[in-house]
């Protein structure tokens, strides 16, 4: 098993752990806005819905221990203490089945934390530890071609633009475009060493 649930990842301003049943009003706090659904497949969630999200966050995404998992970690700020405080995003990691050695990184953001560079912050050690510790050979981010602010995280973090599919997705009605960012093992353990 690579995570479970008392692996915890710390960065200078946030702490990176499982959901909690206590993360309820956090989460729905982020998941019913329409802004934070806007460039997402989903849409405003009522409480009831959050709590089923939550729950299978809980029960389902919790681990990371072979390729097909997907580990959804809750971001919340770090305290004077280090420990977690207000949940402001989540961040995920999905290892991908087959050969390839592939891992895929997603972030949500509480719109009032956007901007600050935690998106970036909390994302960072979620790619690290898809090459140091899962071993795969690439990590890459999808996004809707009009989140520009997205598209910053990713090259923040080292990612190359490496395709744009137009109207490739009929999402909420309308033909979106789709742009896929990715990084390499080599490429991410030279930027480090700089």
């Amino acid at each position: 098993m690579i995570i479970d649930r008392t692996r915890v990842l710390r960065t200078p301003r946030l702490v990176l752990r499982t959901f909690e049943q206590g993360d309820l009003d956090s989460l729905h706090a982020i998941r019913s806005r329409e802004d934070v659904n806007r460039y997402l497949y989903s849409s405003p969630l009522s409480r009831d819905e959050t709590a089923a999200k939550l729950s299978t966050r809980i029960e389902q995404h919790s681990t990371l221990a072979e390729p097909g998992d997907t580990l959804l970690l809750a971001v919340a700020l770090r305290g004077p203490d280090g420990e977690a405080g207000e949940v402001i995003g989540d961040v995920n990691l999905e290892w991908q089945h087959g050969d390839h050695r592939q891992a895929e990184v997603g972030y949500v953001l509480h719109p009032e934390h956007a901007g600050r560079g935690f998106a970036t912050e909390a994302t960072r050690p979620l790619i690290d530890l898809a090459f140091t510790e899962l071993g795969v050979h690439r990590v890459c981010g999808r996004l809707d071609g009009r989140n520009a602010a997205s598209a910053r995280v990713l090259e923040k973090l080292g990612m190359r633009r490496e395709a744009h599919l137009r109207e490739n997705e009929y999402v909420k009605g309308e033909w979106t475009d789709e742009v896929v960012y990715a990084v390499l093992v080599r490429e991410w353990e030279g930027a480090a060493s700089l």
